[in-house]
């Protein structure tokens, strides 16, 4: 089952056999930075400048990593993704005192990109090793070191890193890879249909554990005719985390384990299958219900698809445990709190009834219904499509955004690119704007004008005339790199001609190690603003989108499972009714027995008709819920929380990026010219 929306083909569409193509019809929102799993046909990745993972693949190879190479890339890779930024990895070489040429060096030897893999850390770190011990630095001694099991182990001062505590950023770890962990098995005996998730909430804090009688599930008065939710209720949402704990199984059966954590428990481990299952029962259970759609399932899925399909997992969860309805559920309760959940299926039965066969609308909830719900219905029937193409171009375009400002959804088009450079070059040539085919823009004189700003958002970009789809400086990765530059020029700077009394060498010694000092700070920032926005801001914006498929979704469902067959049934009764007469009317031998059967079949369907009935009102009463409760509180309250938190965080990057370039303003006021 996918979410995502599948509008009608508005552009022209590039032929297999790549002829054809327009370049003016093409579809400008086509291409994704992520490969996102909601997709029919995921969109393609944009082709990255080749990396060489690979080649250090080779050169660790299966050498045993000391413990100081893990211990020192936890320390830097603060969201356990797996990568760090180059401004991390020179943080963190920066602590081993070696010259600030030689930790340059170490750093375009190993990355050329704006993000360091875990296994071109290590290679940093034995670099490192045999600059301390006054060998030459290399790759090839690296891996000759490698194949002997024996890396060498570098000095580095650990502790005087410090974590990342600006307001951006989220302590959340998306990603560990460890054992997973044995839990003793605990088997509820109760039908979880009948367990209600919660027992009470006092404010807004759940209680698993603690019993409640079934009857406040089963076969009670429901509560749609409420408030609808309570008051404050977006400050009082649960969480879920969703992790990647690793991969379990055989060559040819593995799968991947996530891990859920809760505020009611220890974290629990499930496969996807197990997210399947669950989701198959609750859709049977509520069909009429807001339930976004789980992302689907690949074959031999990449690292990025797995990630992006934990986060809609994540998203997923969330949803559910919030929902006013099915959070109350004790399918969802177990699955979020049962050590072994395949297990505890194997142990129990559960029913798929459908939640009209249990419950009742009263005559005060059925007489709120609205006469023109069909109407209201209608309306956002009509405008659901629209809503979910429109909130799916956000995403992308936001994506497309966030990676710009990372820089790690950088295209240099083969044209660009010094065939004669090797794969790690120390820095990257400045071109003009002839070459890059733009014609060249005239500048006026002034500082308002210049075409390197050190405080716009695309801080040492190179402007060109015209918008494209990449940029060729790599902004936070050259920031860092122009970090390292200018600090080596310090070292080289040390000493004057003149002697060591130079006052003119000293001072603009310093005041370019304080522009050293600045531009690391705006990496840094740099840095933590786009983790939050990827871990924040984005996810909240396909949260929005998936509400909307969800509601569309629920549309689908209604338009299936409302139909009833009412009306043949009350026609039978009518045919059975005339028959009975007539068989009264004729009172033949044994017509006693005949009437009697007639009057149960009647009596059976007027039965039917009676529950069917009352199914057509508590389908009515959901959809009005989820339309009045569900949809309309959450797209208005989740969108304004959007804002505000995003208008705040911008707001303190700013606040930030202007005191960082204030602070250096005031510190360089003093730099000499003479």
């Amino acid at each position: 089952m996918f979410n995502a929306p599948r509008p009608a083909a508005r552009y022209g569409t590039t032929p297999v056999n790549g002829l054809g193509r327009s370049y003016v019809d093409e579809n400008p929102l086509a291409v994704s930075i992520f490969d996102d799993p909601w997709s029919a046909a995921p969109s393609p990745s944009p082709p990255l400048i080749n990396t060489v993972t690979s080649t250090f693949s080779s050169v660790i190879a299966d050498a045993a990593v000391p413990e100081t190479y893990n211990r020192a890339f936890a320390v830097v890779d603060v969201t356990n993704s797996g990568e760090v930024s180059v401004s991390a990895l020179s943080r963190a070489l920066a602590t081993c005192l070696l010259p600030a040429a030689t930790i340059d060096k170490i750093v375009n030897l190993v990355s050329s990109q704006p993000r360091v893999s875990r296994l071109e850390f290590f290679v940093a770190l034995a670099l490192v090793a045999l600059a301390q011990s006054g060998k030459d630095i290399g790759i090839e001694q690296v891996a000759a070191l490698a194949a002997e099991n024996n890396l060498p182990i570098p000095t580095l001062n650990l502790d005087s890193l410090q974590s990342s505590t600006s307001a951006f950023t989220s302590s959340y770890s998306p990603y560990r890879q460890n054992t997973i962990r044995s839990s003793p098995h605990t088997y509820a005996s109760e039908d979880p249909w009948s367990i209600p998730r919660y027992s009470g909430t006092t404010g807004g804090v759940s209680d698993f554990n603690q019993p409640r009688s079934a009857t406040t599930i089963n076969g009670a008065s429901s509560t749609l005719s409420g408030t609808g939710l309570p008051k404050d209720w977006w400050k009082k949402q649960e969480s879920v985390n969703v992790i990647i704990q690793g991969q379990q199984g055989f060559i040819l059966n593995r799968y991947t384990v996530y891990e859920i954590t809760t505020e009611h428990g220890p974290p629990v481990h499930r496969r996807y299958s197990e997210f399947v299952f669950l989701w198959d029962c609750l859709i049977r259970r509520y069909p009429f219900r807001l339930l976004p759609a789980l992302p689907p399932k690949r074959v031999q899925p990449d690292s990025a698809f797995l990630e992006q399909r934990r986060k809609g997992l994540a998203r997923s969860l969330n949803s559910v445990i919030n929902h006013p309805v099915i959070k109350e559920d004790g399918l969802l309760s177990t699955f979020l709190t049962e050590p072994s959940f395949d297990t505890w299926r194997k142990h129990n039965a559960i029913s798929l009834e459908e939640e009209s066969a249990s419950k009742r609308v009263d005559r005060i909830e059925e007489m709120s219904i609205p006469s023109d719900l069909e109407e209201k219905l209608a309306v956002v029937r009509g405008k659901i499509n629209p809503l979910i193409e429109q909130w799916q171009r956000i995403c992308i375009l936001a994506e497309r955004i966030i990676k710009r400002r990372e820089s790690a959804a950088v295209r240099v088009p083969p044209s660009l690119r010094r065939t004669y450079l090797p794969a790690h070059f120390t820095f990257p040539p400045f071109l003009s704007a002839s070459s890059l085919g733009v014609p060249a823009v005239p500048v006026e004189p002034g500082p308002a004008s210049s075409t390197v700003s050190l405080i716009s958002g695309s801080a040492l970009s190179i402007r060109t005339g015209r918008t494209s789809d990449f940029d060729v400086s790599d902004e936070q990765a050259d920031l860092a790199r122009l970090t390292n530059v200018l600090r080596v020029i310090v070292e080289v700077n040390e000493r004057c001609w003149r002697g060591d009394g130079c006052e003119l060498c000293d001072g603009v010694r310093q005041g370019l190690g304080h522009v050293a000092e600045h531009t690391q700070r705006q990496s840094d920032l740099l840095e933590q603003r786009t983790n939050s926005l990827l871990r924040s801001t984005l996810e909240s914006l396909k949260s929005q989108r998936d509400l909307y498929i969800a509601m569309r979704d629920l549309f689908v469902r209604h338009d299936r499972h409302a139909v009833d067959n009412v009306d043949r049934l009350k026609k039978r009764v009518d045919l059975n009714s005339m028959k009975l007469e007539g068989i009264k009317a004729a009172q033949r031998d044994g017509w006693q027995e005949d009437a009697d059967r007639v009057v149960v079949l009647i009596e059976k369907d007027q039965a039917t008709i009676a529950s069917l009935l009352n199914r057509r009102v508590f389908i009515r009463a959901c959809m009005w819920h989820e339309l009045r409760v569900v949809l309309h509180n959450r797209e208005n309250a989740m969108l304004t929380e959007l804002v505000q938190a995003f208008a705040r965080d911008e707001q303190a990057f700013v606040d930030s990026v202007l005191a960082n370039w204030t602070s250096l303003g005031s510190v360089v006021e003093e730099m000499p010219f003479e």
